[in-house]
């Protein structure tokens, strides 16, 4: 039962992310360049109501894969909660009045092939509890180390090149933020509000608002093309490599690891050739 919560709920959660980004990005890239990783970017898209409904979708988002997280280990939910691209095109083609290519149909069907390729050789994972703050410090200290080269070549470029490190950076620090979520998520399940009394919670507030901000600036400066496709790369990775190294989770062994391989190179593919999608790099 637990299995199957965490699988509904990370699919529903990549439903609500795929819709959010695609009503994301059509405000924010209206948006003037001068406003790109200022705050006040923020500012100014909460005063457009569609941008609202986008990140109104996003904040629920972020719950329902709250919720899968509670239920399910990062190596198992990431990869699904990551699909959203699958969600959003059919969005962006129905907005422009388009039909589905055959190229289309089959980058969609490499991304779902891959992710269950993936899935279904892995391995049961025992629940371990992640460790304090020291544990984590290695981890927070590279992805900022990572965030902050890619955020400063962003700043030396413009268009698709700052679109790219921008998104790129935002993949990492959600990423992180998901890794942090299953820590909290746990926290919240077996102690209760008890969980507030760690910094757990609070560093969410930080990372997501950090990662909220650089997402937009990725929407701001280029389409979707850019940024939805790196993101969806770089944060599952990035969160089953964190899963096994913060909570011990396994990936499969000898040849069933192969085929976990294959299905992750599968999938990229898949968001490879979405991605010279006219509908995405509309």
């Amino acid at each position: 039962m637990a299995i199957a919560i965490a699988v509904l709920t990370a699919l529903l959660a990549a439903c609500c992310f795929g819709v959010a980004a695609v009503v994301q990005q059509a405000t924010a890239s209206s948006m003037p360049e001068a406003q790109s990783l200022r705050p006040r970017l923020l500012w100014a898209l909460a005063h457009r109501p569609l941008w609202l409904v986008g990140i109104s979708m996003s904040v629920a988002s972020y719950f329902i894969q709250g919720v899968a997280l509670a239920f399910g280990s990062l190596v198992l939910v990431m990869p699904l909660a990551s699909t959203d691209l699958l969600f959003a095109l059919p969005l962006v083609a129905w907005r422009r009045g388009q039909r589905f290519t055959p190229i289309e149909a089959a980058g969609a069907a490499c991304t779902a092939g891959g992710v269950a390729a993936f899935l279904t050789v892995l391995p049961r994972t025992a629940d371990v509890a992640a460790p304090g703050l020291w544990g984590w410090l290695p981890l927070l200290l590279v992805t900022a180390s990572l965030v902050t080269v890619l955020v400063s070549a962003g700043l030396r470029n413009s268009g698709r090149r700052r679109a790219g490190m921008y998104a790129a950076a935002a993949g990492l620090l959600f990423a992180l933020l998901d890794a942090l979520t299953k820590a909290a998520a746990d926290l919240l399940r077996h102690d209760g509000w008890a969980a507030l009394r760690h910094w757990e919670p609070y560093a969410l507030l930080v990372i997501g608002g950090t990662g909220l901000l650089l997402a937009q600036s990725s929407y701001q400066a280029g389409s979707l093309a850019i940024s939805l496709p790196l993101i969806d790369t770089l944060e599952p990775i990035g969160a089953v490599l964190m899963g096994t190294l913060i909570f011990q989770e396994r990936l499969a062994s000898s040849g069933a690891l192969v085929v976990q391989i294959l299905g992750g190179v599968l999938a990229v593919t898949g968001i490879i050739i979405l991605d010279r999608s006219p509908l995405v790099r509309a």
